[in-house]
């Protein structure tokens, strides 16, 4: 498991019966999580002396008990900084456990010896972006919303990135790959975190299970004849660790040597001193 257990800013103090308690900077937040089945003691104090809870609707979706929490704030990780606030469907802008892979590329784009270009692929609010461009990477950052490509810049701007070389491209995905191809731009790693169930803009359906493999196979084309890694993020329920790197050594070891790891990510608990499991990532290196 890739555990991400070096942040100060962030600490996940327990989880029980559906969710989980947060400290982001100086906040407590509750959030729903379908990982924590077990029914185990809730002694933290900010259980119930939180800042901010979202619920889960009998009737589908949910809503925040936003209390004292502020609009928004900013949290640290090391020599970044990014934007949190309370969005819909309990999200805040940042997945924390993303911290062990954006160590991970910055410690292999610091150590490549050469000129990295970054394609960071449904980039949402830009952490993995901000990461590589502090690194010192070319980045091309892409997202079908216009509000995360919004957010990313800003991102970039607390992390002292604002005038780095990022392009920030509101677009599909796939369709902005085939283009790259096209015009034969290449990139030295790629970065993707696609969604398990979405539409894109002209209302075309993306299901993780069945987009996967040709998306994969297409981002193969625009890599550069010496890649760096590839770097590929599953939240889907099902879907195992293991099915990234039959994906990533089929597609990339087979044309360009190289090896897979591919694990879970996970949060260390600071109450019971366990981690939880948030989701699967493949590293593919050459």
């Amino acid at each position: 498991m890739f555990i991400a257990d070096q942040w100060k800013d962030f600490e996940l103090l327990d989880c029980s019966r559906g969710e989980k308690l947060e400290r982001w900077g100086n906040y407590f937040l509750v959030r729903p999580d379908p990982q924590a089945i077990w029914d185990t003691p809730r002694r933290n104090v900010h259980w119930n002396d939180r800042d901010a809870r979202y619920r889960r609707s009998e009737t589908g979706g949910g809503s925040w008990d936003k209390g004292r929490l502020p609009e928004s704030w900013r949290i640290h990780y090391g020599e970044l900084t990014f934007h949190v606030k309370p969005m819909n469907f309990k999200h805040t802008g940042l997945f924390p456990e993303q911290a062990a892979n954006w160590d991970w590329a910055m410690k292999k784009i610091r150590a490549a010896g050469r000129p990295i270009r970054v394609l960071n692929l449904f980039g949402y609010t830009g952490a993995a972006t901000v990461a590589c461009a502090k690194a010192g990477a070319e980045v091309c950052h892409v997202d079908a919303a216009k509000g995360m490509v919004a957010w990313g810049k800003d991102n970039a701007a607390a992390s002292g990135v604002a005038e780095a070389p990022i392009r920030w491209i509101v677009d599909d995905c796939a369709k902005f790959v085939e283009r790259e191809i096209r015009r034969g731009k290449r990139y030295d790693a790629i970065i993707m975190d696609p969604p398990s169930y979405g539409r894109g803009p002209g209302g075309e359906v993306w299901k993780l299970e069945t987009n996967l493999w040709p998306f994969v196979s297409l981002c193969a084309g625009v890599l550069s004849e010496e890649p760096l890694f590839v770097i590929i993020n599953s939240y889907t329920t099902g879907l195992s660790a293991s099915v990234l790197s039959y994906v990533t050594e089929s597609i990339f070891t087979r044309k360009f040597g190289g090896r897979s790891d591919s694990q879970e990510l996970g949060l260390p608990v600071t109450d019971t001193g366990l981690v939880l499991p948030c989701g699967a990532t493949c590293r593919w290196e050459r």
